[in-house]
């Protein structure tokens, strides 16, 4: 699992274009709800050492962020082939955040 939020972005052309299934995190490391949901989200990763994990910094005017329309902190969106198949705002289990790998994982 990556421990930070990544300031420098990718494009959305370059998510877009990705055919691995990849876990996009968006947040900021001062948010309390990021925080919180870290040891979900680490404790379910460990099952999949070899799936792409992003963590994006995000907040006003990060292009990421906004073309997938992120409100709250944290959204986790899980993508294959180029598509979200998944996404989760404020994951509070570990099972929802098991249940959408799941979605991808294979893919």
């Amino acid at each position: 699992m990556n421990g930070n939020y990544e300031e420098n972005q990718p494009a959305r052309g370059e998510i877009d274009a990705l055919a691995a299934p990849l876990v996009i995190e968006f947040g900021t490391a001062w948010c309390g709800h990021c925080m919180a949901a870290q040891p979900l989200i680490a404790s379910v990763l460990r099952d999949y050492p070899a799936l792409r994990h992003l963590k994006v910094e995000d907040g006003p005017g990060r292009p990421l962020g906004r073309s997938f329309r992120v409100k709250l902190w944290p959204t986790l969106i899980f993508m294959a082939h180029g598509r979200e198949v998944a996404r989760l705002v404020r994951p509070g289990d570990a099972g929802e955040i098991r249940a959408a790998l799941r979605q991808i994982a294979g893919a």
